[in-house]
């Protein structure tokens, strides 16, 4: 760590951020009430109480009075091909919603969702997320290179990436919900993941981009497509990634089909491990808690979505207590319509204080869940999601002395459990990507139109328009 730090700070230019209420995130939950963060380059370089020691090369000065500096929020659950499709099967629980969703998705193509992605990497990145995966799992043939067309819409952007290459093989045909024009052969899933995987994938500390291995789900994929794609992660050195226990039809599924629960039928592939998330996770009991705890298998809670779609609220306190990493997720945007992240912490810790109590979580340990907590379940804890020398310079710099949030003392309270708060400025890299509420590098107005023309176009395909 120390080395990376005299990496990037060698000879770079450095920006100052300083008079702020500055909230680390590190092991010890340091806050400085008024407090300085140095960035040489792409990393932190220092970080402590008071104004910020005298250094060189300083290209920026920022008197950030009034606001609070946070570690950039990191999302562990998405879908962004889901943007262009909000706002439809609006009162249907998961399964229905799939059903009546999945002929749409099927329709899609590259372009298409190279607008969808930047839609929902705009949204992500207002609301203060430096790092976000995608799961992209539908890839319907002669769809064009709809990954390739995610990671370009993401690069745009100056968004930390995480895609996933995912995949379903278990059509309707099989006893699946997918359409059978919408899944692939296996032996095809398989390939293009590795392909995938060679193609973009850089393990490097700096990384702006690492592929993960994602089949979609037990019921959208078959038991070889699983195990195999766990081998074929493991001898390429990447994550694994996909949905599970997110709700109770999802678990009788799993026991007429495989006669076992969820996370049992996991384990009996090879997907437990410190290498694996999964989506969702609500309907955990204690045997499955305790096997994510000792495998250290990490779980993506998205609040905002399980509520749409009525799943349920995921065991987030439990699960804490037992030490199973545990990160935030929007989740596709057809079952989360704002596709913000900042507003999850507050529903995070809402959420599960109304089903387990007024202790079940506080301000602070949601700030965890969104931040350092995600770091870890993308295996990137070293790198990003806390604010310590030598970390990578992602920053979000919230204004907290307008109306919305003036007066409320404890800043991390009012940004968690307040009106989402203005953005003043986000770092990704080192690099300001988000200034005074609004994108740096690509014009919000043409991602707009080019989302409803997107919009419009899928739904005429799908013959919904």
């Amino acid at each position: 760590m120390g080395n990376a730090a005299d990496r990037g700070a060698d000879g770079a230019e450095r920006i100052v951020i300083e008079n702020a209420y500055v909230a680390t995130v590190d092991a010890a939950d340091t806050e400085h009430a008024s407090g300085h963060v140095v960035v040489a380059g792409n990393r932190i370089e220092s970080v402590g109480a008071g104004p910020a020691p005298a250094v060189e090369n300083v290209a920026r000065r920022i008197d950030a009075g009034g606001h609070l500096v946070t570690p950039g929020l990191v999302n562990t659950h998405h879908h962004f091909y889901q943007w262009i499709t909000r706002g439809l099967a609006q009162d249907s629980i998961l399964f229905d919603w799939l059903v009546e969703l999945y002929p749409t998705w099927a329709q899609i193509t590259d372009e298409l969702c190279h607008a969808a992605a930047q839609g929902s990497a705009a949204a992500l990145m207002l609301s203060g997320c430096s790092t976000a995966m995608d799961h992209a799992y539908v890839f319907p043939r002669g769809a064009g290179d709809i990954l390739g067309a995610e990671i370009e819409a993401v690069a745009e952007l100056g968004m930390r990436f995480q895609p996933t290459r995912g995949s379903m093989d278990r059509s309707r045909k099989d006893g699946g919900l997918p359409p059978d024009n919408a899944v692939e052969d296996t032996d095809e899933a398989l390939a293009a993941t590795e392909a995938a995987i060679d193609r973009w994938h850089d393990p490097s500390f700096d990384s702006m981009l690492r592929i993960t291995a994602a089949p979609c789900s037990p019921f959208s994929v078959s038991t070889e497509l699983m195990r195999e794609a766990a081998v074929l992660a493991r001898r390429k050195g990447v994550r694994l990634h996909t949905h599970g226990s997110e709700t109770v039809e999802e678990e009788k599924f799993c026991h007429e089909l495989f006669g076992m629960g969820p996370t049992d039928y996991f384990e009996s592939v090879g997907w437990l491990g410190d290498d694996v998330w999964m989506a969702h996770s609500v309907h955990m009991n204690d045997s499955d808690i305790t096997k994510f705890a000792a495998t250290g298998t990490g779980v993506a809670t998205c609040p905002s979505s399980n509520a749409r779609l009525a799943a349920g609220v995921a065991r987030v306190p439990d699960m804490l207590r037992h030490g199973v990493p545990v990160g935030l997720g929007v989740d596709g945007t057809a079952s989360n319509e704002s596709g913000e992240l900042g507003t999850e912490l507050r529903n995070l810790l809402l959420f599960n204080r109304v089903q387990w109590g007024a202790d079940a979580l506080t301000a602070r340990q949601a700030l965890r869940v969104g931040t350092v907590g995600g770091a870890r379940v993308l295996g990137r804890e070293r790198e990003i999601g806390s604010i310590e020398p030598g970390k990578l310079a992602d920053l979000a710099v919230w204004k907290m002395d307008g109306v919305l949030h003036s007066g409320i003392a404890d800043k991390v309270a009012a940004l968690v459990l307040g009106a989402a708060a203005p953005l003043s400025l986000l770092l990704v890299n080192g690099v300001p990507v988000v200034e005074h509420g609004h994108l740096t590098r690509v014009d919000e107005t043409t991602i707009a139109a080019n989302v409803a023309a997107a919009s419009t176009t899928l739904a005429r395909r799908a013959g919904l328009a």
